[in-house]
C-alpha cells in the first residue's frame, strides 16, 4: 500500500497509474461522453480486497480471498440513464463504455438545480489496509480466542461459530462537470453464534461488532464483550416462555432495534421513492409525520462508523441530513439525479454496491436523536406490555412500509416492572404510523455495534443505525403463547 495517506494519490496509484490513464484520457473520454445531449456523466474507479474467515468447532472452516477492480461509466439525461461497465481498467474499455452510453435518448428534462460541488472534510477513518494489520496465523488466534471467551462464558455452550471478515477499497470518482474526487476504505467486522443446550432443549445467541478500522480493534476486552453478549441471549432464550400476542404497549429497547426505523421509515425517505410519488412520505415535507420529539437523521460524517462515507460513490462529501425534525418531516435522503429531478440538493447519499452498479439515494447511519426521558422511567410507566431489547430478522414492503419483525430477545413488563423472558414475538406495523405511536423517547441513544447491511435493487451496503429507548403505543404483537 501507498505510503500516502492523500486519497487521491493512492487512487492515481491502484486505479489509472498502472493503466496509463491521467487526466487526458480521462477528458478524451467525457468529449466522446458530452457529444450526446445529456444532463450528467460520470466515471466510477474500484479497486476492493477482501477477505472472510470461518470457525467451527476449534477449526477453520472456511476461507476466502477476493480482488475486484473495475471502472463504471454513467450518462444521464432526464429520468433516462446509460450505464456500462468493465472489470479492464484501460483508455480502450472507458471508451468502449462510453460508446455503448449512445443507446441515452437525445430528448430528456433538462432541469438542474445548479449544485457547486462541495469541498471534501478531513478524512473520517485511516487509509490503513486491515488485511495487512494481522497475519493469517493471528487472524485464526483472534476465532480461536473468541470461541474460549464464548465457551467460559457457560458450561451450556455447545457449539460456537465465528466469524471476521475485512475489506480494503480504493473508489475515484470523475465527473464532467471537472471535479474528481477518491476515497480509501477500511472495513472489518467480527461476529459470534453461540448454541446453548440443557435438558435437551437448545437455544442459540447471536453478537458482533466491527466499523471503518483494522483487525487492531479488536482487542481481548472487545471480544469478550461480544461473546458475553451472544451467550447471554441464548441464556436468556433457554429459559423464556412463549410470547402473548395482540395489541399492546412495547418498549424498545436502544441501539439495534433502530434496525427497525432504518426498514420501516428510513426506506421511505430516500429521494427514489418519493420522486416517483411510491413512499408514504411523497410530497409531505414541512407536514407532521410523527410524534412531537422524534427527530430522525441520517449521518454519514461520523468517524470510523460502518455506515459513514468521507465522500459519497458520486464524489459527494457526506452530510448530516436531518430527515424529520420534531414531528415535522423536514427532507429526504439525495443522490444527485434524483436531487436535480426534484430540484433539490444532493445530501451525500448515492451509494452503490460496486463499479458494475448504478448509485441509489442510500442510508448510511441512520438514527433518533435523544428524548428527555430515563429509560427506568419509561419501563415504569408501562403495566403491561413487551421490552423487545434486540431484533433478527425482519420482511419490509419498502413503499407502504408495513413490517414484520422478530424479536431475538424480548421480555413481558408486568406493573412497571422487567420481568419473564419471552420468545418467538414478532412486532407487526407499519411505518409511518409507528411514528405517531412514540409516546416516550429515551436519553440514551446508542448507535448498533457495527454489523448492519442493506439491501435495495440487488445491491448490498454497510450501514448503521440507532436509536434511544421508545415507548409505542398500541403496536400488533404476534405471539407463540
Amino acid at each position: 500500500m501507498s505510503k500516502s495517506t492523500n486519497p487521491l494519490k493512492i487512487a492515481e496509484k491502484y486505479l489509472l497509474s498502472p493503466y496509463q490513464l491521467g487526466e487526458a484520457e480521462i477528458e478524451k473520454v467525457f468529449r466522446k461522453l458530452m457529444r450526446h445531449r445529456i444532463d450528467y456523466a460520470d466515471l466510477y474507479f474500484q479497486y476492493h480486497r477482501a477477505e472472510a474467515w470461518s470457525l467451527e468447532e476449534g477449526i477453520v472452516k472456511s476461507g476466502s480471498f477476493d480482488i475486484e477492480q473495475g471502472v463504471g461509466v454513467r450518462a444521464i439525461s432526464g429520468e433516462k440513464t446509460a450505464f456500462a461497465y468493465s472489470d479492464d481498467i484501460s483508455l480502450d474499455a472507458l471508451v468502449d463504455a462510453a460508446t455503448a452510453t449512445r443507446a441515452i435518448a437525445e430528448a430528456g428534462s433538462r432541469r438542474s438545480v445548479g449544485i457547486e460541488p462541495k469541498k471534501s472534510r478531513i478524512r473520517l477513518y485511516r487509509a490503513d489496509d486491515p488485511l495487512a494489520s494481522l497475519d493469517d496465523t493471528a487472524k485464526v488466534k483472534l476465532l480461536e480466542r473468541l470461541e474460549g471467551f464464548a465457551r467460559a462464558e457457560d458450561p451450556r455452550v455447545t457449539q460456537v461459530m465465528a466469524h471476521i471478515a475485512g475489506s480494503w477499497e480504493v473508489v475515484m470518482v470523475a465527473r464532467n462537470d471537472g471535479h474528481m474526487a477518491a476515497d480509501v476504505r477500511p472495513l472489518v467486522r467480527v461476529s459470534i453464534t453461540v448454541i446453548m443446550e440443557e435438558n435437551g432443549h437448545r437455544e442459540q445467541g447471536s453478537a458482533g461488532g466491527g466499523g471503518r478500522y483494522d483487525y487492531g480493534y479488536f482487542s481481548d476486552e472487545r471480544l469478550q464483550g461480544y461473546a458475553r453478549a451472544a451467550v447471554h441471549q441464548a441464556r436468556v432464550n433457554l429459559a423464556a416462555e412463549p410470547a402473548p400476542a395482540g395489541t399492546m404497549t412495547v418498549v424498545l429497547g436502544s441501539g439495534w432495534p433502530g434496525i427497525l426505523l432504518h426498514e420501516a421509515i428510513g426506506h421511505g425517505l430516500e429521494g427514489d421513492f418519493n420522486r416517483k410519488g411510491s413512499s408514504a412520505f411523497s410530497g409531505r415535507i414541512g407536514q407532521q409525520v410523527a410524534a412531537r420529539g422524534v427527530t430522525v437523521v441520517d449521518d454519514g460524517t461520523l468517524p470510523d462508523r460502518r455506515g459513514s462515507l468521507t465522500i459519497d460513490d458520486e464524489g459527494n462529501p457526506t452530510e448530516r441530513t436531518v430527515l424529520i425534525e420534531d414531528g415535522i418531516l423536514a427532507g429526504y435522503m439525495q443522490d444527485t439525479m434524483n436531487a436535480r429531478l426534484m430540484g433539490m440538493a444532493p445530501t451525500g447519499n448515492g451509494r452503490r454496491e460496486s463499479y458494475a452498479h448504478l448509485p441509489l439515494p442510500r442510508m448510511t447511519n441512520t438514527y433518533m436523536l435523544n428524548g428527555d426521558k430515563d429509560p427506568q422511567e419509561i419501563i415504569k410507566s408501562v403495566k403491561k406490555g413487551l421490552y423487545a431489547v434486540n431484533f433478527g430478522g425482519g420482511q419490509v414492503d419498502i413503499t407502504s412500509g408495513k413490517f414484520v419483525f422478530s424479536t431475538a430477545e424480548a421480555y413481558l413488563i408486568e406493573n412497571g416492572k422487567v420481568t419473564r423472558p419471552v420468545k418467538g414475538a414478532t412486532l407487526i406495523g407499519n411505518g409511518p404510523d409507528v411514528l405517531t405511536r412514540v409516546s416516550m423517547i429515551g436519553n440514551d441513544m446508542a448507535l448498533d455495534p457495527g454489523v448492519g447491511t442493506c439491501g435495495k435493487d440487488g445491491q448490498s451496503v454497510p450501514v448503521g443505525v440507532g436509536q434511544p429507548t421508545l415507548r409505542v403505543d398500541g403496536l400488533t404483537v404476534g405471539g407463540t403463547a
